[in-house]
């Protein structure tokens, strides 16, 4: 039985986000696309019109110098479950490969199976590359989609957001999901609420007029 799509390990070893040759003084000549259809190499929008009209193509975006996908195209091809997503600059995304993370003495609840990662919800895998190992390791998941197929981690609201330090406008149009080079993600949380007492103010004294300190 097959678990892996043969075009995922070309998807996950590929190189995006250098400029295309073809149409490198377009403007979106970024190479972020990549063909299920065809396994090939990145390509860019302008590729993607001549050459692949008619394939499965998603677009690939950059979040802190690791590579993306949202998860609303990547879904319709793979079976995610199992794989931590998050919302960066309001789009759910997952991540491609593993992204190296400093040992600390202090671990969190959840973590990768496969690298260690700490993850937010109780799930095995911290991207699409620690799911691959972990189906070639233990063959106890797969990425086929079937009948039941759902997105972990998705019911509800979201009420947990996983944010970009530093300038948002770095996500330069609605396709993009860049971010300034440098800049980490972080989780923002809510600002505890003021109390009542200290946000109210208290009333200005008004003094009595001094009195005069001649007689008359």
């Amino acid at each position: 039985m097959m678990l892996v799509p043969p075009w995922l390990e070309p998807l996950l070893s590929t190189d995006f986000f250098s400029v295309c040759r073809t149409h490198r003084d377009a403007t979106r000549s970024e190479r972020n696309m990549y063909c299920l259809d065809c396994a090939g190499d990145a390509f860019c929008y302008y590729c993607r019109a001549s050459r692949h009209k008619d394939h499965r193509v998603i677009q690939i975006r950059r979040s802190s110098y690791h590579d993306v996908v949202r998860v609303g195209e990547i879904q319709k091809a793979l079976d995610i479950r199992g794989v931590q997503t998050y919302v960066i600059n309001s789009a759910r995304v997952l991540f491609l490969n593993e992204r190296p993370q400093p040992r600390s003495g202090k671990g969190g609840a959840h973590a990768c199976e496969i690298c260690g990662r700490s993850l937010l919800d109780p799930l095995r895998f911290c991207s699409l590359g620690c799911k691959l190992v972990g189906i070639k390791r233990n063959g106890d998941a797969s990425f086929i989609l079937d009948d039941t197929h759902q997105v972990e981690g998705m019911d509800g609201d979201d009420d947990r957001v996983e944010g970009i330090g530093g300038d948002q406008g770095a996500a330069r149009d609605e396709d993009e999901l860049r971010v300034g080079a440098g800049q980490e993600m972080h989780i923002r949380t809510p600002h505890p609420s003021h109390s009542s007492n200290a946000r109210r103010r208290k009333g200005i004294p008004h003094r009595a007029p001094f009195a005069s300190s001649s007689s008359y």
